[in-house]
């Protein structure tokens, strides 16, 4: 085959794994409903109407609290999983492929890194429930990993072209695939966030989101978070650290405030501050989920308006 053949069918595969993530997305948000619905119905009568006392006084009994663990998975959950790691495989398909078209690593330019970049994300999610079943988390993933795909695909496509001298390294493999794992672990830490922020509100006695019946308590969410995120840390460190060495490689000095490497510092401050401040008993619960969230928005900054509006010696990571 051809590079424009191949290139053709990575591109339709990437299309492919899209859709199938949305299928997922849907069988998910069905699945929470259907969570939704399934705690209203069960809900004891003593809950939904008043126990009387010898007064007359009416009293509400307060919101069940959330499972220890999530409930035995509905049919629909199962379909959704299954559509997700259906994708997932489709959507490395289309990055072999495009490997191939190119004959190099396919994270060389803003649309090879954000195709890379969001299969780690559902990589990543599909093995951390090897271990932990996080698949409460299934819209979120399948959700922000269709959008990202969709936006790449019409946005910052661009067709196989050859290496700039700057990418022809060995550093290309090493730190930008240890950048995406490290990208990966910290969007599975704040969707873990949100649901942590989510949960907490529940437990204060808020009604509407019968949909986390069954999600972990928060402290349980807050905790599985911390661990994805000092994962992910760990990974940010050894890209900050790598891309320094490569740097002196490819233009001779180990920093020079490039707006891309300053915001890889910023991602690094913001995650360290976090992983600190969670150590501190001032700061668990909803600030550090908090923390963790505005570090995957400055993740997610990095990737596209610094990559598209400033102009540094690390352009090529945008359009060609």
């Amino acid at each position: 085959m051809t590079t424009e053949t191949l290139a053709a069918y990575s591109l339709l595969a990437v299309y492919s794994a899209a859709a199938v993530y949305v299928l997922a997305f849907i069988a998910s948000v069905v699945d929470l409903s259907r969570r939704s619905s399934d705690a209203l119905a069960t809900q004891p009568a003593a809950s939904a109407s008043a126990a009387s006392s010898g007064s007359g006084t009416t009293v509400l009994a307060p919101p069940a609290p959330p499972s220890a663990a999530p409930p035995r998975s509905s049919r629909v959950a199962r379909i959704a999983f299954a559509l997700t790691v259906l994708g997932f495989a489709v959507h490395v398909l289309g990055l072999v492929l495009r490997g191939i078209a190119a004959s190099r690593t396919p994270w060389a330019n803003m649309f090879e890194f954000a195709v890379t970049g969001t299969a780690v994300i559902v990589g990543v999610y599909l093995a951390v429930n090897i271990f932990r079943n996080v698949r409460f988390l299934g819209a979120y993933i399948t959700g922000l990993v269709a959008l990202l795909l969709m936006l790449a695909t019409m946005n910052v496509y661009v067709d196989v072209v050859p290496l700039p001298p700057a990418l022809q390294s060995g550093w290309l493999v090493i730190h930008v695939f240890v950048a995406t794992l490290g990208t990966g672990f910290f969007a599975l830490g704040a969707g873990l966030s949100i649901a942590q922020l989510l949960q907490a509100r529940r437990e204060a006695g808020a009604t509407g989101m019968r949909f986390l019946r069954g999600f972990p308590a928060s402290d349980a969410l807050e905790n599985l978070a911390y661990r994805v995120n000092v994962i992910g840390f760990a990974f940010w460190t050894f890209t900050l650290i790598a891309g320094a060495i490569w740097a002196e490689h490819a233009w001779g000095r180990y920093w020079g405030w490039d707006t891309k490497e300053v915001w890889t510092f910023i991602i690094w401050v913001v995650y360290a501050g976090y992983i600190h401040a969670r150590a501190t008993r001032g700061w668990r619960g909803n600030p550090s989920a908090w923390l963790a969230i505005v570090g995957f928005s400055a993740v997610l900054f990095n990737f596209t308006v610094v990559n598209l509006f400033f102009k540094g010696l690390h352009a090529y990571s945008g359009l060609e």
